[in-house]
């Protein structure tokens, strides 16, 4: 049995990776605001997003839409001086009750650590934060974001590491993004008015271009669309397809985090969060949302 967990444990590291070598910006996206700002080079292999003023940054989008699935890219965030500054790396469903998951850079001042916002959004309900401090220098080279999502559970991984856990407890009346097809995005763009510090410490445009790098993009996805006459439809059933066990990432294994990787987001947890929302409904005498009080790796 202790072999084919970590059977299991390395096929999907593997998989986290799968994609990333070989795999090409041009061929698999579009730039969907201020194309001027985003370079492409090395074959489509290497990206740069720019952001130019407080109104002209960038955002590139998948072509495919996707229900389940990892999708992973290596980004270099802006050096130095990157306050009031945003890049992202997330995916999102499209219309007013939208699905959404979130890897948010927040940058600081020169010297200071960026903050690693994450969220996540199902049926257009949102307000699900946790911060995190980086272990490393995320401006210095190039780290691998995952976003895994399955039937079961959704992991941010930070270089396989697993960060964050966000489990489907949809029969609990928590909601669960499982019907809408997203796109996977990466932009930059401004927002000194919260990023830093929650707004105290403005940009310094005398710095711009504000400049992030990407490096190849993997998607091991279920491609599905809600494309045709009656998209509402057409996406439910194929939501539906995607949900079955017989593809790789709706394997029973795959449903809860194996016991290194427990141990792994547990030092990251312990040592690097900044901000859980959970904690601070309880320290702020709000109503905790349920799936706080639940199992979440």
């Amino acid at each position: 049995m202790a072999r084919a967990v970590l059977a299991v444990v390395v096929a999907v590291a593997a998989v986290l990776e799968l994609g990333l070598v070989g795999a090409n910006f041009q061929d698999q996206c579009d730039i969907t605001w201020e194309p001027k700002n985003a370079k492409m080079t090395e074959g489509g292999n290497h990206l740069t997003l720019s952001l130019v003023s407080n109104s002209s940054g960038c955002m590139l989008r998948t072509k495919k839409q996707f229900i389940y699935g990892s999708v992973s890219t290596r980004i270099q965030l802006v050096k130095g001086n990157s306050a009031g500054t945003v890049t992202t790396y997330y995916t999102s469903s499209i219309g007013e009750k939208h699905d959404e998951i979130d890897f948010e850079f927040l940058g600081n001042e020169t010297g200071k650590p960026y903050t690693f916002h994450t969220n996540v959004f199902a049926d257009g309900v949102g307000n699900r934060e946790m911060q995190f401090r980086p272990w490393f220098d995320p401006t210095d080279g190039y780290h691998n974001y995952t976003i895994f999502w399955n039937p079961c559970m959704i992991v941010w991984f930070v270089d396989s590491i697993p960060i964050r856990v966000f489990r489907n407890h949809g029969e609990k009346g928590v909601p669960f993004p499982t019907k809408r097809p997203m796109y996977a995005f990466s932009s930059i763009w401004a927002a000194e008015d919260w990023a830093t510090q929650g707004g105290r410490v403005k940009t310094d445009w005398t710095k711009a271009p504000f400049v992030a790098e990407y490096r190849d993009i993997g998607l091991n996805v279920c491609e599905c669309s809600g494309s045709g006459s009656d998209a509402d439809a057409d996406a439910a059933s194929c939501a539906k397809g995607c949900a079955t066990a017989d593809h790789w990432y709706a394997a029973k294994d795959l449903c809860q985090l194996s016991d290194k990787q427990r141990r792994q987001m547990e030092a990251v947890q312990l040592g690097y969060t900044i901000y859980d929302y959970c904690a601070d409904a309880k320290a702020k005498g709000r109503a905790v949302p349920p799936e706080c009080a639940m199992q979440q790796c």
